[in-house]
């Protein structure tokens, strides 16, 4: 993509449809009279009373204890510097977005007009009443050091500074983790950080803290080593003058065990990496520039440890992997502030958490067979969903043992079972599939890619390394559209239709002839049905030229699925063809079964369906707990509607008994775990989180995904095809770009998985 269209999208993404990435929702009813009522004026007097009574109750009647305000004044924004408070204002709410959708705490983002550190330090006093917790964000140092200082002694909220203590936190955890790996001690490595800003000295800090002795630390800025002689540096990095005046960074890192970059890119040169000690650990967190390139890195030295702060490399030092969790433990305690002791929790959770096994979930969405502790693998990744119970207990605990927590926790278990709860709320799933489409990108035919949505998608798809798109349709129009959207990069674009694909197109209306030519297909049809683009994009998979295809966005969905049926056919084995809708609901991704082939599948189709279903469950890495639903509750009725789910459930009971699966059961009771408990302890289902639904016929469910769909705003990835021999998939007529995009790394993801199954059955 060039600069410009770069710059567009991001403008269009944070203008439309409504202006910012935030805003306030009720937590409570308001749809009649009676509850306004409550709501405010006079029922609203009764908890400002108990307020008044004891001033903790305010945490009882009021959502401060789950609201942070992220607080700027805009002198340090990362990569822009001293832009000012109103033009801080997106990075403030792309931190609020963070907090939210990793640990459910709501923010409002504070931008403060002044850069007089009395004056901001008054504001933030003032507003703090309203807020559980205060997240400092992109404020020069040293200010921020003294603004930090006095907000925690001052307050008796939560104070962090995230710019420091959060990179602190993380390079800490993945500094332990390395040095158990290099078989060094705290006590005796040397360190040479290259940076001497809020951050650098915040690890530095912290390091200490870990046992490093403060003089073997020699720090440099861009002035040089920090040296005893200078007389332009702060109380704060006077603390770090161990180095000799006039010593480079070559020099320095001579026998070094650590090199810490907090400063720019391409500073660290091979010939300084090769004269640092053996097993050297590198941090080279410059973003968006590493300190030096990881591949060369990586072959200058092959016993090196590095991590970067960029997610295309292993060890990513991303301060999601901190402060999200730590502000969740500290208002889960009322923490009157976040003390060294929070901060050192935090470091060892993360430190312990890489060396425990990994869940199959994170193992998929980074595209690794098994992820394991080891030089590549030093800290946890942002998409582990074990974080926020791991990190924000640690930290919760040390609060309590630190003595700062004004509501201890009493039971654990269940504490962290609500932790967990709270991440049903946000679109991780997408996430880790796209990460993992991105893992290993397939060839991809668009066969409507002079649609401009169409077209954007397959830009998108490849500007993010979710695919190689291959473009079917109208070629000067093709190309037309990618000059408006600036999509400037060459990829294949073949028009069927063209003289210029007679060679390609009669080969494949051979090859279909001779397949269906016992079925009524006569080779003149073959050669006809080769220049719609469904049947030439199928044949294009089929022979491998491609590895997967998506279409239907200009089509109905009959329509665009027959040509798939006819030339690429079911899977070996599978004698069924259906679909499944992954719904990102707020209790966490629901798959709804079938949603757009079989209109009324008997007794053996459903069970059919269910096991195609679960097999889709485990590819995005998390274990089916299936309900298969209907209006009767376990032989409440006789009607064959029932029936037939009943015996669809008997029949998985005897043949696959390890599957979590029951029914015929209701919808309210298969979703509310306490309900189905109660009245139904002998269920499967019972105590466990029903994650997948199959429903006794096309017409409930599809009705159940596009209700949810359009009335809650839920949203959908699919229909996700089942049972196909090839990834070939289907997009919702009319879908919007960013489902297209999903759709997009479902059928990348697909086609990693049948490339591994026929690999596996070669063997």
């Amino acid at each position: 993509m060039n600069k410009y269209s770069k710059r567009r999208e991001a403008l269009l993404y944070h203008a439309k449809p409504t202006p910012g990435k935030i805003k306030v929702v009720p937590t409570k009813k308001y749809a009649t009279q009676r509850d306004l009522s409550l709501a405010y004026s006079p029922g609203v007097a009764e908890p400002c009373l108990e307020i008044v009574k004891d001033i903790n109750n305010v945490y009882k009647y009021t959502a401060k204890g789950n609201l942070v305000a992220v607080i700027t004044n805009g002198t340090a924004v990362l990569g822009l510097g001293d832009i000012g408070p109103e033009a801080s204002k997106p990075v403030m709410e792309g931190k609020a977005l963070l907090f939210k959708i990793f640990a459910d705490i709501d923010v409002f983002d504070i931008e403060v007009g002044t850069k007089d550190v009395d004056a901001f330090i008054e504001t933030v006093k003032n507003i703090a009443p309203t807020f559980g917790g205060i997240n400092l964000e992109d404020i020069k140092a040293p200010e921020s050091f003294e603004i930090e200082r006095r907000l925690v002694e001052e307050l008796n909220i939560p104070v962090m500074h995230d710019d420091q203590h959060g990179t602190a936190i993380i390079s800490s955890a993945a500094l332990l983790n390395a040095l158990e790996i290099a078989k060094k001690k705290t006590t005796d490595v040397k360190i040479v950080v290259s940076g001497a800003g809020s951050a650098a000295l915040a690890c530095a800090n912290l390091y200490i803290l870990l046992g490093v002795k403060p003089e073997n630390i020699v720090m440099f800025d861009k002035e040089g080593v920090l040296s005893a002689d200078r007389t332009d540096l702060s109380d704060l990095q006077m603390k770090y003058t161990h180095g000799k005046k006039g010593t480079t960074l070559l020099q320095a890192l001579v026998g070094a065990d650590v090199f810490l970059g907090l400063s720019v890119g391409n500073i660290l040169s091979p010939e300084m990496l090769l004269g640092m000690a053996k097993t050297p650990i590198v941090f080279a967190m410059a973003n968006p520039i590493p300190e030096i390139d990881y591949d060369l890195a990586i072959a200058t030295r092959k016993d090196i440890i590095m991590a970067t702060g960029r997610s295309d490399h292993p060890n990513q030092v991303n301060n999601v992997l901190g402060f999200p969790y730590i502000f969740r433990g500290a208002l889960d305690v009322r923490a009157t502030k976040i003390n060294e002791e929070m901060k050192m929790a935090a470091v060892h959770a993360l430190a312990a958490l890489a060396k425990e096994p990994v869940p199959e979930q994170v193992n998929i969405a980074y595209g690794e067979t098994r992820l394991n502790f080891g030089k590549e693998y030093i800290i946890p990744k942002p998409f582990d969903p074990r974080l926020i119970a791991v990190v924000a207990p640690a930290v919760a605990r040390a609060a309590m043992n630190s003595g700062v927590a004004l509501q201890p926790i009493t039971d654990w278990e269940k504490y962290e079972e609500e932790l967990l709860e709270r991440l049903g709320s946000d679109n991780k799933m997408v996430r880790l599939l796209t990460n993992r489409a991105k893992t290993e990108p397939k060839r991809v035919v668009f066969a409507e890619a002079d649609h401009l949505d169409v077209l954007k998608a397959a830009q998108i798809a490849y500007e993010e390394g979710i695919a190689n798109p291959i473009l079917l349709g109208n070629k000067e129009l093709i190309l037309e559209l990618k000059e408006e959207l600036g999509f400037d990069a060459e990829v294949p674009i073949f028009d069927p239709k063209t003289k210029e694909e007679d060679k390609r197109r009669l080969k494949y209306a051979d090859i279909y002839w001779k397949s269906r030519q016992r079925r009524g297909i006569s080779l003149l049809d073959a050669q006809k049905w080769m220049r719609e683009r469904n049947y030439f994009a199928a044949m294009m998979v089929n022979e491998g030229d491609a590895d997967a295809m998506v279409s239907g966005y200009s089509r109905s969905y009959p329509s665009t699925v027959k040509p798939l049926m006819q030339l690429v056919g079911k899977a070996p084995g599978i004698t069924l063809i259906a679909t499944t809708n992954m719904m990102m609901t707020n209790r966490g991704p629901m798959f709804l079964s079938d949603t757009a082939i079989n209109p009324n599948p008997t007794a053996d189709e459903l069970a059919k369906i269910a096991l195609m279903t679960a097999k889709t469950v485990r590819m995005f890495g998390m274990e089916p707990v299936i309900a298969m639903v209907s209006f009767s509750n376990f032989g409440s009725s006789s009607h064959e509607s029932a029936t037939k789910v009943r015996e669809a459930v008997a029949y998985l009971h005897e043949h696959y008994p390890d599957l979590i699966v029951d029914g015929e059961i209701q919808t309210d009771f298969a979703l509310n775990a306490e309900m189905l408990k109660n009245k139904f302890p002998f269920s499967k289902l019972a105590g466990k989180k029903v994650n997948t639904l199959i429903f006794p016929n096309l017409e409930a469910a599809n009705i159940n995904y596009k209700l949810l769909k359009e009335l809650y705003k839920v949203d959908s990835v699919g229909p996700i095809m089942l049972g196909m021999e090839k990834a070939v998939h289907i997009f919702q007529l009319g879908a919007s770009v960013e489902e297209m995009v999903n759709m997009v790394a479902v059928a990348v993801v697909d086609a990693q998985e049948k490339e591994k199954r026929k690999k596996t059955t070669t063997k």
